[in-house]
């Protein structure tokens, strides 16, 4: 009895395998699920290294030479454009105007002197009373007076600005640091070292490091077809990973290379009302450099790589068979990878099924997530029917 059953047994598995229901019998053509893929304006976002840098910078230094007598800010405070921040020891500035007020006086002096003279001796000499040449080095010496009044001016107006120059203004509004000079301290006008640094951090630059290779890549891809410059807006991650809350725009790019880097730099501007961003912070910055309105997004089950590294999916090809393409994609979108060469508009890839497909296999294509029905087997008693019925119910309603 035992051996008759085995008997049957293998007599109704072999019925089974010349139907196509065994588990390990010859099935029909594997169903697969498929998306109409077609073209779509995808932005190409970059993500480069930053580096934060001041609106406005600059460097308080001395214009005359002398000690330094008072400090009028306080270290880290804002100062205002003209605000008096340093005072020299004006007394000897005070006496040179001084002196030349003087000097002044003496030379228009002198001035009306040969003037008076020079027309005293016009006349004499249209009645030849006097020589000619006596006249005319009486009006050479009225022109020279004239010309020592003026220059004594400039002088007194060169010993002013000078004076002025004891009081050391803010050259901008912003922020001003450590003061490198104390009270006491001998200044010069021609010195290295500035007397403080003062910034503008509100708005702020982020100068952003692309490669010349990238930028070539770049320029060329907007050249074709398909390819447009994106929008200049950027978005910037900070130091400990998290994203900045501003956005920014990009402002201008470099119109060369630096040789030691190889790198262009671009300048984008932040707004930066909390003084969270700081000159010399290291960042990221991305942005959309460009759009191609010509990519393809694809789920990312589509696509597998060869041993080679190429990108390859499916497509429903002629006959229900499916063909396998080398594309080209290096970024993501959310769960799509980008295709920007190997799809037309309406081919149809393959996104379910894909585990044991192979080249040129025929396939039963279906779209993308529809339900997956099984029938009973044929033959089947009624309860076995009913059993059956019922899974193909539960397996249609999980989506297949």
């Amino acid at each position: 009895m035992f051996a008759a059953a085995l008997l049957l047994a293998g007599c109704s598995h072999e019925e089974e395998q010349e139907k196509g229901g065994g588990r390990g019998g010859a099935r029909g053509p594997a169903q697969v699920g498929f998306v109409v893929v077609q073209p779509t304006s995808v932005a190409q976002t970059v993500e480069l290294n930053a580096r934060v840098t001041a609106y406005e910078q600059s460097e308080v230094r001395p214009q005359v030479a002398g000690v330094i007598r008072r400090r009028f800010f306080t270290e880290g405070s804002i100062v205002r454009r003209g605000q008096t921040l340093y005072e020299i020891d004006p007394r000897i500035y005070s006496a040179a105007v001084s002196e030349a007020q003087a000097n002044l006086q003496s030379a228009r002096a002198n001035a009306e002197a040969t003037r008076v003279n020079a027309e005293r001796l016009r006349p004499l000499a249209r009645m030849e009373a006097v020589s000619q040449q006596e006249y005319t080095n009486a009006a050479a010496a009225s022109r020279q007076a004239q010309a020592s009044v003026a220059q004594t001016q400039a002088q007194l107006e060169t010993a002013r600005i000078n004076l002025r120059f004891t009081s050391v203004p803010a050259p901008i509004t912003g922020r001003i640091g450590r003061s490198l000079a104390t009270v006491g301290a001998l200044v010069t006008a021609n010195q290295a070292d500035p007397l403080a640094v003062i910034q503008r951090l509100d708005p702020i630059f982020v100068d952003i490091q692309q490669s010349s290779a990238e930028l070539l890549a770049l320029r060329r891809a907007l050249s074709r077809d398909g390819v447009a410059p994106g929008r200049a807006t950027v978005r910037l991650k900070l130091e400990d990973g998290s994203d900045y809350e501003q956005t920014g725009t990009v402002e201008f790019a470099e119109s060369l290379v630096d040789p030691s880097t190889g790198t262009v730099t671009l300048r984008a501007r932040f707004p930066n009302p909390n003084g969270l961003l700081l000159p010399g912070m290291f960042a990221r910055a991305v942005f959309a450099q460009s759009i191609n309105s010509r990519a393809f997004l694809v789920p990312q089950p589509a696509i597998s790589r060869s041993p080679a590294g190429d990108a390859t999916l499916f497509v429903v090809g002629p006959n229900n068979t499916a063909v396998q393409r080398k594309v080209v994609t290096s970024l993501t979108q959310g769960t799509n990878w980008v295709v920007t060469q190997g799809l037309q508009p309406g081919d149809k890839v393959i996104v379910q099924g894909t585990g044991n497909l192979r080249p040129n296999a025929q396939i039963r294509p279906v779209p993308a997530d529809s339900p997956q029905r099984v029938a009973p087997p044929q033959g089947s008693p009624s309860g076995q029917g009913k059993q059956g019925n019922q899974s193909g119910a539960a397996t249609s309603a999980k989506g297949g």
